[in-house]
């Protein structure tokens, strides 16, 4: 089914919800899927709209401009739309830990992650077999601390020449510079142990044990200028008790992770994260 998706947000307002299906309405559209959320104490209206294009009277490129139109009604509305077709491309970017790498690239396989699978791009070598193994292009970029800036600007290049829609930190163990960041907002996820900030530093699962911990998880969230403080958009938890060795919470860490990093991934190629401040409006 050729569908569009809008994602919108502004102070809400008597007639959004109305406003918004008649334009789908007007010019042919069908709705299919319809989710919204009111922030009580913001006055915050958010909204996820998809509906069939199949005999829709306007033409991708006409549908912004004619959105354009009706967001004008609503006081400092923000919104975007994106089409079912192509399928938004992701570019994972890795350093030696395959766990997660291994899962993304099986879920792509079986047709669980709405997006086409691009890139894998390392600070290393050591997972290019594994990329090729699933027919992904691997391609290694080291990251020298004298040469950062140099080594983060061929990034960006080969994303732009690979029209990347998403970028996924896959436990890539370097800190992203502030103009990627800035280039890239609201389109890089990252995953890490939600043990920060209280188990900072080496070894996190070595001091989490030691503080006898009883659960552990994990955290998906965009990145931005602020380290590991970007807007969550999922977390997953798992109970531990004082039988756990280290490599057991390692273990299970890692089941958290993969999990946790997949289903974010998900929710953003599915159009169904809005970024409000520090905080997502998540859709399920």
């Amino acid at each position: 089914m050729n569908t569009a998706t809008l994602l919108c947000s502004c102070t809400d307002r008597t007639g959004i919800v109305a406003a918004l299906t008649h334009f789908v309405a007007e010019y042919g559209g069908n709705v299919i899927d319809l989710d919204q959320h009111t922030d009580s104490e913001t006055n915050q209206f958010f909204m996820r709209l998809v509906w069939d294009l199949r005999n829709s009277a306007l033409s991708r490129d006409d549908l912004p401009d004619a959105m354009g139109i009706v967001a004008k009604k609503f006081h400092n509305m923000h919104w975007s739309i994106s089409f079912s077709t192509p399928l938004p491309r992701i570019a994972v970017f890795v350093s030696k830990t395959q766990h997660c790498l291994a899962d993304l690239l099986l879920r792509h396989q079986m047709g669980e992650l709405n997006g086409e699978m691009a890139l894998v791009v390392g600070n290393h070598e050591d997972l290019a077999d594994l990329a090729e193994h699933f027919g992904v292009p691997f391609v290694y970029i080291p990251v020298h601390r004298e040469g950062k800036e140099k080594a983060e600007l061929e990034q960006r290049a080969l994303l732009s020449e690979n029209n990347i829609d998403l970028v996924v930190l896959a436990r890539y163990m370097q800190i992203v510079g502030p103009g990627f960041v800035e280039e890239w907002a609201g389109r890089i996820i990252n995953i890490h142990h939600s043990f920060l900030p209280a188990f900072v530093g080496a070894k996190p699962y070595r001091q989490a044990r030691t503080r006898g911990v009883k659960i552990i998880g994990a955290t998906a969230h965009y990145v931005t200028a602020e380290l590991d403080q970007g807007p969550i958009i999922t977390q997953g938890v798992t109970g531990v008790s004082h039988r756990d060795e280290v490599d057991d919470l390692i273990r299970k860490g890692r089941d958290i992770e993969r999990q946790v990093l997949a289903q974010a991934v998900r929710l953003h190629l599915e159009r169904r994260v809005i970024v409000s401040g520090n905080r997502t409006v998540v859709f399920s």
